[in-house]
């Protein structure tokens, strides 16, 4: 499952490239897909990405696998699929030759905020490797179901998600015009998340046997329902509804003190 993870975050890195060349392309295309399409490849890649990141710790938990070498791989995986993958889609929209020079001024440092991503992707994950290693913390149950930090999977996702959104947008008015804009300020704000001590819940206690009320189950099956009809607009409600849910769940309970000796609990991402 990890391997797959992988698998999807190299091919999504992939179809950015392959969307820049067919931006450059004289055909306005590339192996017969234009940019447009590549770029919805690459990011229904990094969904794929996300549903075998859930998957492999399902499973290691499940078959009780888990292990210090699939934790270390799966956060390798990650930075590739979450870190690198959702940077450079972002690099690439915003450089778009198809943009207006108007803007020439701030796609130029559209390299470092990517890189500023990539950065705090790669520290969260490895924040987390410490904070969960039983090595430096004997005894440390996953008590906390929420996550320290906001998720690095839920930023990729958020992003991929604003993707595919500014994608619909131009099938509508045929050009992203400055629409594309809006993903940098985007990229900093998870960025900042990521890196923060801001608690969002998480799914991990989730799963088949999970027992709920009629009402809430026909609720859920009608949000699927209007996910499925306006995916482009559900999906990013959804991730924005999650991030700015923990970020006023925060604010609302002032600023915890955090202990410096012995790191708090987390589940696994």
């Amino acid at each position: 499952m990890t391997a797959g993870n992988l698998f999807c975050g190299f091919l999504a890195i992939v179809q950015c490239i392959h969307a820049r060349l067919a931006e450059t392309a004289l055909t306005g295309q590339y192996e017969g897909y234009t940019n447009a399409e590549h770029y919805k490849f690459a990011v229904w890649l990094i969904f794929g990405a996300a549903a075998f990141d859930t998957l492999d710790g399902r499973l290691a938990r499940m078959g009780g696998r888990e292990s210090l070498f699939g934790a270390e791989f799966d956060s390798l995986a990650d930075v590739i699929s979450f870190g690198m993958a959702p940077a450079l889609l972002m690099f690439y929209l915003i450089i778009s030759p198809t943009q207006s020079p108007d803007y020439q001024w701030f796609r130029n440092i559209g390299w470092f905020i990517g890189f500023i991503y990539l950065l705090c992707a790669a520290m969260r994950l490895a924040r987390f490797n410490v904070i969960t290693n039983p090595l430096l913390h004997p005894g440390t149950k996953d008590s906390n179901r929420d996550f320290i930090g906001l998720p690095v999977p839920a930023a990729a996702l958020t992003v991929a998600a604003t993707v595919l959104f500014l994608l619909k947008l131009g099938e509508m008015d045929r050009t992203l015009k400055t629409w594309a804009l809006a993903l940098p300020p985007l990229m900093l704000l998870v960025a900042f998340l990521m890196m923060s001590h801001v608690r969002y819940p998480s799914g991990k206690g989730i799963d088949m046997q999970t027992k709920t009320r009629l009402r809430p189950f026909v609720l859920l099956l009608v949000t699927i329902a209007l996910v499925i009809s306006f995916k482009e607009f559900a999906i990013l409600a959804i991730f924005l509804a999650y991030i700015f849910f923990g970020l006023l769940r925060y604010i609302r309970r002032g600023t915890p003190r955090i202990e410096t000796k012995e790191a708090p609990p987390a589940c696994s991402e």
